[in-house]
């Protein structure tokens, strides 16, 4: 039987809803953590995802840069409207829906951060979207679940890592900061959680990233297969010479090759053409 959630803020009482993945973080330190490390300066620009009744918002102002929130949940709009001002606006809309390109044009920054404590249903496609939008982030620093931040900063031969730890990697080098409790959120969720940084590559050493991004998904295909498997649609032949000048055997998994042997395959293979 579900049990509701309710938290109390000052005289008021509020459900948190499952849909929209809502655990409020109540540890004021990790709060004061996730804030101190990011660098952020007074012309700088911060995009917050789920601020929910302003927990993490409250240490945010306190850098008096710009920030800008967005926030599904109409409920509220009654936390979070006192800090609103001229450096700091609050859209109550669905960040998935919004094109956040056109949002902060309006906005004369210097460097651009996100710095949220995100649903986890929705963690992937949130960090999808902001990579796709092609905005120059300078840093992301998201509170995550434990086990996506081990997928983003795995290397070969862990068990989280997959094409997308590769393709996140394309674009960021990432770190997990520090972990947190999941007795540091109400209502408490299953699983820990981890504070995750992803700094800005200036290179990335990939040829072609639209063939790379394909031949990684395929490689990962099926975790069972070998690589010869999953890439049944290559020419397994130019692979194979590549990976033999690697040191990698023809029985070999993806998860098995390291992040920069991925690189030098997909170029390599692409020049063999």
């Amino acid at each position: 039987m579900a049990i509701a959630i309710f938290l109390r803020l000052g005289d008021f009482m509020i459900k948190a809803i499952k849909k929209y993945g809502q655990n409020f973080l109540k540890n004021k330190k990790i709060l004061e953590n996730i804030v101190s490390f990011s660098g952020v300066e007074e012309n700088d620009l911060i995009i917050e995802i789920g601020p929910g009744m302003g927990a993490l918002t409250e240490y945010l102002v306190k850098k008096n840069s710009y920030l800008l929130c967005y926030e599904i949940d109409e409920r509220m709009r009654n936390y979070l409207k006192k800090y609103e001002n001229n450096k700091v606006k609050i859209i109550f809309d669905d960040f998935m829906k919004r094109d956040i390109n056109k949002d902060v044009k309006s906005i004369s920054y210097n460097k651009l951060y996100v710095i949220a404590n995100i649903p986890y249903y929705i963690t992937s496609p949130i960090l999808l979207k902001l990579i796709e939008s092609e905005l120059n982030f300078d840093k992301i620093i998201l509170l995550v679940q434990k086990e996506f931040a081990e997928r983003l900063t795995a290397e070969h031969g862990h068990k989280e890592y997959n094409a997308f730890t590769l393709f996140v990697d394309f674009y960021y080098e990432a770190k997990i900061k520090f972990i947190v409790s999941k007795n540091d959120f109400i209502p408490v969720p299953n699983v820990d959680s981890a504070v995750i940084e992803l700094i800005k590559k200036e290179e990335n050493y990939v040829e072609n990233k639209y063939f790379y991004f394909q031949f990684i998904k395929d490689a990962f295909k099926s975790k069972r297969k070998t690589l010869k498997n999953n890439l049944s649609n290559y020419d397994w032949s130019k692979i194979m010479n590549i990976l033999n000048d690697l040191g990698y055997k023809e029985n070999v998994r993806a998860e098995e090759i390291s992040k920069e042997n991925f690189k030098i395959l997909v170029n390599e293979y692409n020049n063999k053409f």
